[in-house]
C-alpha cells in the first residue's frame, strides 16, 4: 500500500462576480492590468496615464486636499466631487458626504484590474455615472504572501503595501507618510507657506466561499489619513471605513446568473482653513471644519440570462446618504465667534433593463432606466459661540424629480483586425451634501453653498474603430451635453461684505454653487499600442472643444470654457527590456493649458513631464526598481490666485523600492 496522502483536487473560491457584460464592447473601455496598477505609488496617479482622467486639478492625491479628489472622464468639466462613479466589485467607492474619492484607501497591491468605462451613460451603473465609470477589481485570495511594495523616497517619503491572506481570505494593508513639498515656490513665497505632508493607513479585509453554488464575500475596510495644506495652519483630516456583502450565482455557462449586494459606508472629514496676508507673512485661522459625520448605505442587484446569441439583463440599486458638515469661522483676530451646522439627507434609486444581442461578429445593444431622486431635511443653523444665539436658521424645502435614462450601443467586427462601434446614452448625477450644504474658503476667495441644486445630466454620442493586429489601436469621436452642470459661479468680488459669505478682502472672490446652463464638448480621443521588438509602445490622446451656454442662470459665462478643462492631453510610454533581468520605462505626459476660473481670467500655463523606471528582476514574481517622476522638474501650475500667486504640482520625485506580485 502506498504512503503516499491520497490527492485532493485544488477548489479555487473566485469572487461572488457575474462575468463581463458582452454589452460592454459596444462602449469605449480602458483596462489597467494589476502590473501596470502596481507600478504607481497611488491609484489615481496610475489612473492618469489614460489622458481625459483627472482630479479636479492638476495636483494628485499626495498633497491635495481631499474635497478636491473628485475624478472625472474625457476632461469634460472637472469638479471636486468627481463625474465619476468609482467601484470596487460593484460597491461605491464615492465618500458620502463630498462624492470624492480617498485615493489612499485603495492601495494598488490588492487589485487585480482597473477598468476606465468612458461614457457609457447610467445603465447598470446608476447615478454618478456622469462621464463614465472607473470598476476596479479586488484581486483574489490566494496562501501567503501575494504582493508588497517597499519603498523610500524623496522628501522623507516612506511607503509599505502588502496583500496576504489563505484561499479564503485576502487582506491589504497600507502605510506611508511623506514631508511632501511646498505647493507655493519661487516669487510671492512667504513665510507661512511651507510643505504639505501626508501620514496615512489603511486596512482591508474580504472573507469569501462558496455554499449550495452560492459564492459569498463580506469585506471589511477602514481607513485614516492626516495632510498638511502647505500653508501654516492649513490642513485636513479624513478616516472612515466600510462593509460589504456581496452573493453571487453564475449559471452553468458563465454567461448568466445573478447577484445582489448591500453596502455601507462612513466617513469625516476635518479641515483647518486660514486667511493669509498680502506679503504671506502670517496667517490667521479663517474656519475650522471639526467634523463631517456621514453615512451612506445602499444595496443592488442584477439577474441575467442568456439563450443563443441572446443576453437579457434586469437590475437595480438604492443608495442613501446622511450627513453634516459642524463648523466654527468668522474669526475677527480674538478667536472663533461663529458655529455652523449644515446638511441634509439623499436618496437616489432606480431600475433598469438590457438586451444584448451577439452573432457572427455584430454585437447590437439597448436599455433603459428610471431613477427617482430626493434631497430632504436641509438645514443650516448659525449661532453666536458666546451665548449660544440663533444668527441664521435656513431650512430649504424638500426636493424630489425622476430621471429616464437609456443607452445604445453596436458592434461590428469586419475582420479580426478592424471593428466599427458606436453608442449614445445618458447619465446623471445628484448633488452631493457637500455641494448641496457646505461653504468653504481657500485663502481669500470663499464658494457658497446651494441647497436648491438639481442633478446634473449628461447626452452623449460617439462613433469609434478600431484594430487588434500588429498594434492595437483607436479612434473615437464623441460630443456630449450636459445639461444643469453644478459650477461654481463668480457672484462677486473683494473688498465688500455679501449676505450670509459675510465680508470679502481684497483680492478675493465670492462664488456660489449653481446650476449653470449647460456645457457642450467635442471630442476626439486616440490610442495605439504594441511591440516593436524589445520595446513596447504605448500612446493616447484627446482632444476636447468644450463651451459654456450660461443661459439666464449664468449669461456672463456663455462662450467661454469651464474651469479646469483642458484642450488636449497626450501621454507616450516605452517600455524596453534590456535584458531578462532588467527592464526600462519611460512615460512623458502633456497637457494643454486650462483655466482656473468660471470666467477665464486666469490661466494656467501647459505642462509636460517626464517619468522614468528601472527594474531589476531579483525573481520572476520580484524587482528592485528605481523611479523617478518629474524628472526634468516642469513647473506644474495647479492653481492661480486672484491676485497671481500660482500654486504648483509636485517637483522633481525620486523613489527606490521593493516590489513583488505574484
Amino acid at each position: 500500500m502506498s504512503d503516499l496522502p491520497p490527492l485532493i483536487d485544488e477548489v479555487q473560491v473566485t469572487a461572488p462576480r457575474l462575468a463581463p457584460s458582452p454589452a460592454d464592447r459596444a462602449f469605449a473601455i480602458v483596462r489597467l492590468g494589476g502590473e501596470a496598477l502596481a507600478e504607481a505609488p497611488r491609484l489615481d496617479e496610475a489612473l492618469r496615464g489614460e489622458p481625459g482622467v483627472a482630479l479636479f486639478r492638476r495636483t494628485g492625491s499626495e498633497v491635495a486636499n481631499p474635497t478636491i479628489q473628485g475624478l472625472s472622464l474625457r476632461a469634460i468639466a472637472p469638479s471636486g466631487a468627481g463625474r465619476t462613479l468609482v467601484t470596487l466589485d460593484g460597491a461605491p467607492q464615492n465618500d458620502p458626504f463630498g462624492g470624492w474619492v480617498i485615493w489612499s484607501a485603495l492601495p494598488p497591491e490588492g487589485l487585480a484590474e482597473a477598468q476606465i468605462i468612458k461614457g457609457a451613460g447610467a445603465g447598470p451603473y446608476g447615478a454618478g455615472a456622469l462621464t463614465g465609470v472607473v470598476a476596479l477589481t479586488e484581486r483574489d485570495p490566494q496562501e501567503g504572501l501575494s504582493a508588497l511594495d517597499v519603498s523610500t523616497g524623496s522628501r522623507g517619503t516612506h511607503r509599505v503595501a502588502a496583500a496576504f491572506g489563505t484561499a479564503n481570505l485576502l487582506a491589504v494593508v497600507s502605510g506611508s507618510t511623506t514631508e511632501g513639498y511646498t505647493p507655493i515656490r519661487g516669487p510671492g513665497r512667504g513665510a507661512v507657506d511651507q510643505p504639505a505632508g501626508l501620514n496615512q493607513v489603511s486596512a482591508a479585509a474580504r472573507l469569501q466561499g462558496e455554499v449550495a453554488g452560492v459564492r459569498a464575500a463580506f469585506r471589511l475596510e477602514a481607513f485614516e489619513e492626516r495632510r498638511g495644506g502647505g500653508v501654516a495652519g492649513v490642513g485636513s483630516e479624513a478616516s472612515g471605513g466600510s462593509a460589504t456583502l456581496s452573493l453571487a450565482q453564475p449559471d452553468a455557462s458563465g454567461a448568466g446568473g445573478w447577484r445582489a449586494q448591500a453596502w455601507l459606508r462612513s466617513s469625516d472629514l476635518k479641515n483647518r482653513f486660514a486667511a493669509v496676508d498680502a506679503t504671506r507673512a502670517s496667517s490667521r485661522p479663517a474656519a475650522q471644519q471639526l467634523a463631517t459625520p456621514a453615512l451612506g448605505y445602499g444595496v443592488n442587484a442584477a439577474w441575467r440570462q442568456a439563450s443563443g446569441a441572446w443576453i437579457w439583463e434586469v437590475g437595480g440599486d438604492v443608495r442613501v446618504t446622511d450627513g453634516e458638515t459642524r463648523e466654527f469661522f468668522r474669526d475677527l483676530g480674538g478667536g472663533f465667534t461663529r458655529g455652523r451646522v449644515a446638511g441634509g439627507r439623499t436618496l437616489v434609486g432606480g431600475a433598469y433593463g438590457e438586451v444584448t444581442h451577439d452573432r457572427e461578429g455584430l454585437l447590437l445593444t439597448g436599455g433603459v432606466r428610471l431613477d427617482g431622486w430626493s434631497a430632504r431635511e436641509a438645514r443650516r443653523i448659525e449661532r453666536d459661540l458666546d451665548g449660544g444665539a440663533v444668527v441664521l436658521d435656513a431650512r430649504a424645502p424638500d426636493a424630489s424629480g425622476t430621471t429616464p435614462t437609456a443607452r445604445l450601443g453596436a458592434r461590428l467586427a469586419l475582420s479580426e483586425a478592424l471593428y466599427l462601434r458606436g453608442a449614445a446614452y445618458a447619465g446623471f448625477r445628484p448633488p452631493t451634501l457637500n455641494e448641496l450644504h457646505r461653504p468653504f474658503r481657500v485663502g481669500n476667495d470663499i464658494t457658497e453653498a446651494n441647497p436648491e441644486l438639481e442633478p446634473e445630466r449628461l447626452f452623449g454620442v460617439e462613433a469609434g474603430m478600431g484594430g487588434d493586429g500588429v498594434m492595437a489601436w483607436s479612434a473615437t469621436v464623441f460630443f456630449n451635453r450636459l445639461e444643469d452642470p453644478i459650477t461654481n459661479v463668480t457672484i462677486g468680488q473683494g473688498p465688500g461684505t455679501f449676505p450670509i459669505a459675510g465680508f470679502i478682502p481684497a483680492g478675493g472672490v465670492l462664488r456660489q454653487r449653481q446650476n449653470a446652463g449647460v456645457i457642450e464638448v467635442l471630442g476626439l480621443e486616440l490610442s495605439a499600442a504594441g511591440d516593436l521588438g524589445p520595446v513596447q509602445i504605448r500612446a493616447a490622446a484627446v482632444a476636447t472643444r468644450a463651451e459654456v451656454d450660461g443661459g439666464g442662470a449664468a449669461p456672463q459665462l456663455t462662450g467661454l470654457r469651464p474651469a479646469q478643462t483642458p484642450e488636449f492631453a497626450a501621454t507616450l510610454g516605452l517600455d524596453w527590456r534590456a535584458a531578462d533581468f532588467l527592464r526600462f520605462s519611460a512615460q512623458i505626459r502633456h497637457e494643454g493649458r486650462r483655466y482656473e476660473d468660471d470666467l477665464n481670467t486666469r490661466v494656467l500655463g501647459a505642462a509636460t513631464t517626464l517619468d522614468l523606471r528601472a527594474a531589476w528582476r531579483l525573481a520572476p514574481d520580484a524587482d528592485l526598481y528605481l523611479a523617478a517622476d518629474n524628472v526634468l522638474d516642469a513647473d506644474i501650475e495647479a492653481a492661480r490666485a486672484g491676485d497671481g500667486l500660482i500654486t504648483l504640482g509636485a517637483p522633481r520625485t525620486l523613489r527606490i523600492g521593493y516590489s513583488l506580485r505574484r
